[in-house]
């Protein structure tokens, strides 16, 4: 499914993956390409993609987030760990319970994934705090693995016979 977004004024139409509720039975995401312009700076392409995802699907239903949440800001670390600092309303306004917490998190990681290949953790904050539970359920003390296939290795070279 292609959507077509309100594009920013500048930068290249990317088509980008974000992933919302898939609206079958139980928890599960669905990839849903929309086409947006880029911000070629790259935290601006990071709170872009968040901001969309954040802005929700054009079926309120397979909203994985809260429609009052925002993103307050992005930073990404030398090491690969994405901060992502949003609102209270993530933790106050999501349904409770272990799956849509869940669901939540597991939109913004894959999302992450598919478009922002640097960002190898992501540390959630709220308000600028570090919160121990989303919402009473899912433990947001560590750092969620993002980008799940592992580095490529710089080619060795085989050593010459002497």
């Amino acid at each position: 499914m292609t959507q077509a977004l309100s594009p920013t004024p500048t930068g290249p139409r990317v088509k980008t993956k974000l992933f919302w509720a898939s609206g079958t039975e139980g928890p599960r995401l669905a990839a849903v390409t929309v086409e947006l312009r880029w911000r070629m700076i790259q935290c601006c392409v990071q709170k872009q993609v968040l901001n969309t995802l954040l802005a929700g699907p054009v079926d309120s239903d397979l909203r994985t987030l809260p429609p009052d949440a925002a993103l307050l800001e992005f930073y990404l670390l030398p090491d690969g760990t994405g901060i992502a600092d949003f609102s209270e309303a993530l933790g106050t306004s999501i349904p409770s319970g272990i799956d849509s917490e869940q669901l939540a998190v597991d939109s913004i990681t894959r999302t992450l994934e598919a478009n922002v290949p640097q960002v190898q953790r992501l540390k959630i904050l709220i308000h600028g705090q570090e919160v121990d539970t989303l919402a009473g359920h899912l433990d947001l003390t560590e750092t969620f693995v993002v980008n799940t296939k592992p580095a490529s290795a710089p080619a060795v070279k085989p050593a010459k016979a002497g």
